[in-house]
């Protein structure tokens, strides 16, 4: 059995799509050793296969990911794998390295748009740093797979070579059995909007939903799960103006309660703002999520969100991430209820799922 090393800068718990391709990965002949870091607030899992989580000095910043890619580096070097597969650019350098130094086959998977990531802007010294790695490394790769369309374009632009398309879609199920709403805790008399995600930082509208909330009719009702700096934002003002009944906010879930929890809604919603370009060009993980819990999804028009949502018929899209937007649309998915998007919904299931999505895989594998 071929062996292969799985980088990834997080500390596992909550990967989707991390684990998605290591389960592809034991299909396809190899045996996975996943490496990622542990935090305090980490949570005890088990998989099964090997994992490996390195405990760091540093939690976040330039300190951090020195030391990571430095443990990363010296752990592949002394490690015997056929295959290396790094998760984006934060893992990519050592072990495009050590692929160089022991012959060792790359499969790079870029998750996002890194170098124009929102925590780089006004950080010129560190968004030129991983320009910089970007530049040595990407010409250079072979297998190369991203999350959608308009970020592999740009790639292919950029660096010359081809970019395969590799979406983070959820796994396709015949049968899917909701959790009541009064097993949840829910009010069947209510018209509940859900925004999740486990990055709600700033510019993804989550206060911007949290805020149109009031200016509707008691009967909608807003679920936010997830975590983020909008999202704890968000527990503060809601417990400031008492609306607890009414925003229901969560933390981080296990995908299996939150899947639960997302398809006994009625809507799902994804608010970025687009002000950064890896927000602009992102295609949030939860549509597919919203897709296959059954649920129409309710985006702003951004390039990629407004392609999936308009041309698939699953929901609609507004223009600006304000409020009145946000409530004024709420008003309209509830007039038009689920009915008119379930056959796009039942469609998208079947073409967006990762049955599909993992054939990229096999193009790509050595």
């Amino acid at each position: 059995m071929k062996r292969v090393i799985v980088l990834v800068s997080n500390d596992l718990s909550h990967d989707q799509r991390v684990r998605k391709t290591c389960d592809a990965l034991i299909e396809r002949g190899f045996k996975p050793l996943l490496v990622g870091r542990k935090l305090k607030s980490s949570v005890a899992m088990e998989r099964p296969y090997p994992f490996v989580r390195f405990q760091l000095f540093f939690d976040r910043g330039a300190l951090f990911y020195a030391a990571l890619n430095l443990r990363l580096f010296f752990f592949l070097l002394f490690r015997k794998a056929d295959l290396i597969w790094a998760n984006d650019l934060d893992t990519l350098l050592p072990a495009f390295l050590v692929s160089k130094l022991k012959g060792i086959d790359l499969f790079y998977d870029s998750h996002e748009y890194f170098t124009e990531a929102a925590g780089l802007e006004g950080r010129s010294f560190q968004k030129r740093t991983w320009e910089r790695i970007e530049k040595f490394c990407f010409p250079k790769l072979q297998r190369v797979s991203t999350v959608n369309q308009s970020i592999a374009e740009i790639y292919e632009k950029k660096y010359g070579i081809p970019v395969k398309v590799l979406r983070n879609v959820p796994e396709y199920q015949d049968h899917f059995t909701p959790t009541s709403r009064a097993d949840l805790g829910l009010d069947d008399n209510k018209y509940i909007a859900i925004l999740q995600g486990a990055f709600l930082d700033i510019d993804r509208g989550a206060l911007e939903a949290v805020a149109a909330i009031p200016l509707l009719p008691e009967r909608f009702q807003l679920l936010l799960i997830g975590a983020g700096e909008e999202h704890e934002a968000a527990k503060a003002w809601v417990k400031e103006r008492g609306l607890e009944d009414r925003i229901i906010i969560k933390d981080k879930l296990p995908y299996l309660e939150l899947k639960a929890y997302t398809a006994a809604a009625d809507l799902g919603l994804t608010l970025d703002k687009g002000l950064y370009f890896n927000y602009l060009y992102s295609l949030p993980n939860k549509i597919f999520d919203y897709v296959h819990a059954g649920i129409p999804v309710l985006a702003t028009d951004l390039p990629e969100v407004g392609r999936v949502v308009k041309q698939e018929g699953i929901g609609i899209c507004i223009e600006k991430c304000e409020p009145q937007s946000i409530a004024q649309a709420l008003q309209k998915m509830e007039t038009m209820g689920k009915e008119p998007f379930k056959t796009a919904l039942q469609q998208a299931q079947k073409k967006f799922h990762w049955q599909q999505e993992v054939k990229v895989i096999d193009d790509l594998l050595p």
